[in-house]
């Protein structure tokens, strides 16, 4: 700070001293600027890759026999095609009968609202489980377990993705998406069958010749 030289002799004037030029050095700012860089590079937690968990099907035989019990009344089926093209179709084929195969799409309307309706049990006890934890304080991992468990229940459906050769890998993404979202615990991406190939192209010809009408 400059500052103010005063002469006391009677007869003259009174002289400021010359202010000197203001220089800040940042040198120090350049170093704890460095400090702080590696101190943020060390306490913070690097982001994790996103990773998600799939079942795929058993090679075991004991496996696919149940599996195939299982198909019966819990299984549920998606075709992925071309065009975001998405089907669906319940159980198996059963006394020469084949299963009825659906097409829907992935807005909120279709295939997870079907999803939904058919894994209403599950849902309705998990709303039923988070009440309870808001109510009654549950920890993480009591919440966690219970939660495992409801998603394991009997009446679960297990899903099955299947995709052809033209649909995209957007399509299985996005069904991925849609376990998570209806909370579906029992799900696996399986190759598509010569059966399922065939459920798609007579569904397709059968609402082409009626569109034709």
């Amino acid at each position: 700070m400059a500052e103010i030289a005063q002469n006391h002799r009677k007869g003259r004037k009174k002289r400021r001293s010359k202010k000197l030029s203001t220089r800040v050095d940042f040198t120090p700012m350049v170093d704890l600027g460095f400090l702080l860089i590696t101190f943020f590079m060390l306490a913070t937690t690097l982001n994790k890759p996103q990773t998600m968990e799939i079942a795929l099907p058993s090679k075991d035989k004991s496996a696919e026999d149940e599996q195939s019990v299982v198909k019966a009344s819990r299984a549920i089926t998606l075709l992925l095609d071309k065009n975001n093209a998405v089907y669906y179709y319940e159980g198996t084929r059963e006394n020469e009968i084949d299963p009825v195969l659906y097409k829907t799409n992935f807005s909120p309307t279709g295939l997870r609202q079907f999803l939904l309706k058919r894994n209403y049990e599950v849902m309705s006890k998990i709303r039923e489980l988070k009440a309870d934890r808001e109510r009654l304080k549950l920890s993480d991992k009591e919440f966690d377990q219970r939660l495992t468990a409801i998603k394991s229940d009997k009446s679960a459906p297990i899903v099955l993705i299947k995709a052809t050769n033209e649909s995209v890998y957007r399509n299985l993404i996005d069904a991925l998406d849609e376990m998570a979202i209806c909370n579906i615990e029992r799900y696996a991406i399986d190759d598509i069958s010569p059966f399922d190939l065939s459920l798609i192209e007579t569904f397709n010809a059968q609402n082409k010749h009626s569109n034709g009408r």
